[in-house]
């Protein structure tokens, strides 16, 4: 799934805990679904980053190869500017895209 062109808030916004808690009907198991659905963005986000990044990776670091790697600089903005994991996770809950199993039921 690509993160890059979701219309998840990049800035913080109040959420109505209503809308939030009719997807399981109780608003901490809504919680507990965006919290593990943020961990999962985030470690594929963060292992994305670090492909992207190793190929900049050298042996040798001097200073002046550290000022004149742009495009290393250019990827690691891109990535500060996207939406957080949260966000990205609240977003999809609200558009049920999410698939919640719930071993109780």
């Amino acid at each position: 799934m690509s993160y890059k062109n979701l219309t998840a808030e990049k800035t913080t916004v109040t959420r109505d805990t209503i809308r939030l808690e009719e997807k399981t009907g109780n608003i901490y198991q809504s919680i507990v679904v965006v919290s593990k659905r943020a961990n999962q963005i985030s470690a594929t986000l963060k292992e994305e980053l670090t492909q992207k990044l190793q190929e900049f990776n050298t042996t040798t670091d001097n200073l002046e190869e550290v000022f004149e790697n742009r495009e290393q600089i250019e990827i690691s903005r891109h990535y500060e500017r996207m939406a957080k994991p949260t966000a990205i996770a609240t977003q999809e809950l609200l558009e049920n895209k999410l698939f919640i199993n719930n071993p109780e039921e």
